[in-house]
């Protein structure tokens, strides 16, 4: 009797990550410097979204570097994983908002009511993420 293998399509690129509460998002500086941080993050197929603000110094180094490493993580930013490699894109319009929704329904007591009035209060503006499979091979 031959079992059941499960479905034949291959999982996500960040398929890992899906349920993790909190990622660790690895950019790099101008000269190669890796900078870890925990991020919340949603995977939905074979891409995933994130959000910050544009304060961050992750904003100011995907500005110029779009690669990224993520993984899973502590809410403290310790890696508990292995680590995907991955290409950041900002979003704008109807992608970000789309982008948003997806966090909301997640985490919806953070990203759905407390980080969106924090930026607010502070005057920032909330940056929303999309990571796809990194498009060189490494």
């Amino acid at each position: 009797m031959v079992k059941n293998p499960g479905p034949i399509s291959a999982p996500g690129h960040f398929a890992s990550l899906s349920s993790a509460r909190y990622v660790q998002l690895t950019t790099f500086r101008r000269n190669g410097t890796a900078v870890a941080t925990p991020v919340h993050m949603v995977v939905v197929g074979d891409t995933a979204f994130f959000r910050t603000c544009d304060a961050t110094g992750k904003a100011k180094r995907l500005r110029h570097t779009p690669r990224v490493e993520v993984a899973p993580s502590t809410c403290r930013g310790r890696q508990l994983g292995p680590s995907v490699q991955g290409d950041a894109r900002l979003l704008d319009g109807v992608g970000s908002e789309h982008a948003a929704r997806l966090l909301s329904q997640k985490h919806p007591v953070l990203h759905g009511r407390f980080i969106p009035w924090y930026y607010r209060r502070r005057g920032w503006i909330p940056l929303q993420y999309r990571l796809d499979r990194p498009a060189r091979v490494t």
